[in-house]
């Protein structure tokens, strides 16, 4: 958009509109003084809300003059829309700012700051509310514009969230021995168009070609780079209670899907006990089904909602269970309680991808060649194969409509299970 400076100067020239927005900016000394950082964090904000629009510091919105910056404060103007894009605006704005010189009416050359402001994955809240533009000024939205806009970039209308390209990515994000590996024989040999049948690329509003958030998670190295919350948080506790003190061992795991999926099973392989008894031989009795966490795994990551912004998985071990926390309510009509019997897709991009992965885990009992399995077993084993060893099934909880929580439980020591045996006789 404008990336002439003719073009620019001539929209300049027109004046301010939906997708054009005009600052002077005003010093006392070394400080900035106007305008206020809350006013900008608003402007930015309502801007990412509405769609891809500039943002030009150093022209006076009223007389359209390009008064210019000092060349000695561009510095500290940049740093100070960093720190407000950073700091004031949740979850954070990721936009590209840079440095021009623009010519005033005298053709004298003038220092400004542009500033291209992405249209938003998310719905960003600035310090006075949820703002939008409509024309040349921005307007706080209203309790059912504000829900509207929610429903609509959580599934962008009838795209859904996995297949919306992200801002300032490309098809050179995304890691050619990841994507390469979804090919089939009835693939297209030519890549851009390989990549754009599988969703792993898509033309944003302007036509530029970016990532999409399915791409970024199954074939870019490192998808937390894009997406923040896109990683599973791993933490195991000494006994049944939570906190820092009785941490055993945590690690972020990253990378894409897969590999996260893999190392998550490693994770809870690593940390939980595997009772031994003889009786004549050796019987060894794990404290999890890896078999049940493996599909517990993979449904977390498949299924969780990727667009509620600085929430992760996180996956809690304790000595007597394990809780795995997945972001976002049930997909559809689905409840807790038909978990088992129904079948639901909220991202169906991410579970096709993960359908073309091979089996990456080593979990006893299982007859997966690929990680994801379409035909909803998954939930069926994590109950059959947890209740098998434990003697409890496994629950399900629904926290704040905003988070699904499933509690696996440990099985028990070998000695006690016979207490328990002589118990019930008695």
């Amino acid at each position: 958009m404008y990336e002439n400076p003719s073009d620019l100067l001539k929209q300049i020239a027109l004046g301010e509109d939906s997708v054009l927005e005009l600052k002077s900016i005003e010093f006392d000394g070394g400080k900035i003084t106007g305008p206020h950082r809350d006013g900008m964090a608003d402007e930015l904000a309502a801007m990412a809300n509405t769609a891809s629009g500039v943002i030009v510091l150093g022209v006076n919105d009223k007389t359209k003059a390009v008064d210019g910056l000092p060349a000695e404060k561009l510095d500290a103007v940049e740093g100070w829309i960093r720190s407000i894009c950073n700091d004031l605006v949740v979850p954070p704005l990721d936009c590209l700012i840079r440095k021009m010189a623009l010519p005033n009416e005298r053709g004298q050359e003038r220092n400004i700051l542009r500033i291209d402001v992405p249209r938003s994955l998310f719905v960003h809240k600035s310090p006075n509310g949820y703002f939008r533009r409509i024309g040349s000024s921005k307007r706080e939205m209203k309790p059912d514009v504000l829900a509207r806009l929610f429903q609509q970039r959580s599934q962008a209308g009838l795209i859904r969230f996995d297949e919306q390209t992200v801002p300032n990515t490309s098809a050179r994000d995304l890691n050619p021995q990841l994507w390469r590996r979804f090919r089939t024989s009835l693939s297209s040999s030519d890549d851009r168009s390989f990549l754009d049948k599988m969703k792993l690329t898509a033309r944003d509003s302007e036509g530029r070609v970016r990532a999409t958030v399915g791409g970024l998670l199954l074939a870019s190295d490192a998808p937390e780079a894009f997406l923040s919350s896109a990683f599973i948080q791993a933490v195991c506790y000494r006994g049944e209670e939570r906190g820092a003190a009785y941490q055993l061992d945590a690690k972020d795991i990253v990378g894409p899907l897969d590999a996260q999926i893999r190392e998550a099973c490693k994770f809870v392989e690593r940390n939980m006990r595997v009772f031994a008894i003889k009786a004549p031989q050796r019987i060894e009795t794990p404290q999890f089904s890896l078999n049940a966490v493996f599909e517990a795994v993979v449904n977390a990551a498949a299924h969780r909602d990727y667009s509620i912004y600085g929430s992760k998985i996180r996956l809690r071990l304790f000595s007597d269970r394990l809780e795995l926390f997945s972001p976002g309510s049930l997909p559809n009509t689905m409840t807790v309680e038909s978990l088992s019997e129904r079948q639901a897709t909220r991202n169906e991009l991410i579970s096709s991808l993960l359908a073309r992965c091979p089996m990456n885990v080593e979990a006893p009992g299982s007859r997966r060649h690929f990680i994801m399995d379409k035909r909803g077993e998954g939930v069926p084993i994590i109950f059959s194969e947890s209740r098998e060893l434990s003697g409890k099934f496994p629950e399900y909880r629904l926290i704040d409509e905003a988070e699904l929580r499933l509690t696996i439980f440990a099985a028990q020591p070998p000695h006690r299970l016979h207490e328990n045996l002589l118990r019930r006789r008695t």
